[in-house]
């Protein structure tokens, strides 16, 4: 189990809502996460993978 599984991490996730009705989730404070959803609700659930993604990327890289 690494570290960061024991810490609570908060972020800001900005959503927009694009042209076509898509909701554009992304965390400005981790280049390169973002994700999109049908509704807000689905793009939130989405953002959250995302971080988790993003930040094991980060650990690996840093290893």
């Amino acid at each position: 189990m690494n570290e960061t599984e024991n810490k609570v991490l908060n972020f800001t996730v900005l959503i927009e809502q694009d042209e076509d009705g898509i909701y554009l989730a992304k965390v400005p404070d981790i280049i390169g996460c973002y994700t999109q959803g049908k509704t807000v609700e689905q793009a939130m659930e989405r953002i959250k993978e995302a971080i988790q993604v993003c930040l094991e990327a980060d650990d690996e890289e840093i290893m």
